[in-house]
């Protein structure tokens, strides 16, 4: 058993939704084990007010949250941390080119529809908030369970790019 923190790194585009999301369940569910972050390749520069108020109603502090860059984790940038695990979570990010990252990390591609892009009502649109953290919070519960020490780099890689094509269960109906 290994007592290392691992560097996570959450990419999409924009940085305003998604990797947000993603950020804050693994700093706050995970973080004895893991410290996550996040960027995008054309950060907004803002959070959607939608991402904020939902950790908020889900008791996940937003202090401190921000739409920034991947550019601050690029490999030669001063303080940038050795990352671990850098995972995409929008096609559109997935697609680029992406900088160096320092430390060599592993990644994979775990996309999930944009609900910043949701149309419709009020309603509609907290709804496909909620449902892009109940994908990204069953992704992460499964990664953040992997004994990712006692594995080789090749079965890690396959768990990791199976944990993106990860259906989650669908939500209870009732009849």
């Amino acid at each position: 058993m290994t007592d290392e923190i691992y560097n996570v790194l959450f990419l999409c585009t924009g940085n305003s939704a998604r990797s947000i999301i993603a950020e804050s369940i693994m700093n706050r569910d995970f973080s004895t084990r893991f410290r996550a972050y996040s960027a995008g390749s054309q950060p907004r520069g803002e959070v959607h007010p939608l991402t904020t108020d939902l950790l908020r109603r889900l008791n996940f502090r937003v202090e401190g949250l921000r739409s920034k860059s991947w550019e601050e984790f690029a490999a030669g940038r001063e303080g940038a941390p050795k990352l671990h695990f850098v995972f995409t979570v929008c096609d559109d990010a997935a697609g680029e080119a992406c900088p160096v990252w320092p430390g060599q990390p592993m990644s994979a591609h775990w996309g999930v529809p944009d609900p910043a892009s949701a149309e419709g009502g009020p309603a509609e649109r907290a709804l496909a908030f909620a449902e892009t953290f109940r994908q990204l919070n069953n992704r992460i519960s499964i990664f953040a369970s992997l004994p990712i020490a006692s594995l080789d780099r090749i079965s890690l890689k396959r768990h990791l790019d199976s944990i993106g094509t990860t259906i989650a269960a669908p939500e209870n109906k009732v009849a």
